[in-house]
């Protein structure tokens, strides 16, 4: 691993994640290339801004939980392929409900040069402190859909509220919004802008 990555949660006391590519519950139904450890990495200047927007969330009576940090190359190769197989059916309704797998790539919700593996973005969400219990967000993680853009029409108040309150502690921290993608965050001033790593995570 690049000494500047380190796994977050050395870096970020008492963040939860759940590192979905590295279990059978993500899009592609299976763990995915590069992910050989359910542990989540980033870079240090990652790790500084999370653990500010975990401060700000606290206040709010949010802690944070991340699903995604550090994306090897070779996982994003991984979706690729899996994108041109036959459609199986298998995570499609929840995943991908209305649309086809060989349009998440031209649609925005995969990329083939992902902002992850340059280790400066997160898939993140909140949950409440009191309960442990994630915030209803109207949408799970990787739902390639319209429900899942900032401002989406359909959704619940107290959804709407609660991507708002993410996107307002996120902002705050140094962090950009992906429109397309309610849990989609990348740091303005990502260390590594232009390198897309391939390390796996073990």
């Amino acid at each position: 691993m690049n000494d500047d990555f380190v796994f977050v949660d050395e870096l970020v006391p008492g963040i939860r994640w759940d590192a979905k590519y590295a279990t059978w519950d993500n899009f592609t139904g299976k763990p995915v290339d590069g992910y050989l450890a359910n542990r989540i990495v980033g870079t240090k200047a990652l790790c500084a801004a999370l653990e500010n927007a975990q401060e700000k969330a606290g206040s709010l009576g949010f802690g944070l939980l991340l699903w995604d940090g550090y994306r090897p190359q070779r996982a994003v190769d991984c979706f690729v392929r899996w994108s041109q197989q036959p459609e199986d059916g298998r995570t499609k309704s929840r995943h991908y409900p209305n649309i086809d797998r060989t349009d998440m790539f031209e649609m925005g919700y995969v990329a083939t040069k992902s902002g992850h593996s340059r280790g400066g973005t997160v898939d993140v969400t909140l949950y409440h402190l009191d309960t442990g219990e994630l915030a209803t967000m109207g949408g799970g993680h990787d739902l390639m859909d319209s429900l899942s853009h900032h401002g989406a029409t359909g959704i619940e108040q107290a959804a709407a509220r609660n991507r708002e309150n993410l996107r307002s502690i996120m902002e705050d921290c140094g962090f950009s919004a992906y429109e397309c993608e309610w849990w989609h965050y990348t740091l303005k001033d990502e260390p590594y802008p232009d390198t897309y790593f391939d390390f796996p995570i073990t």
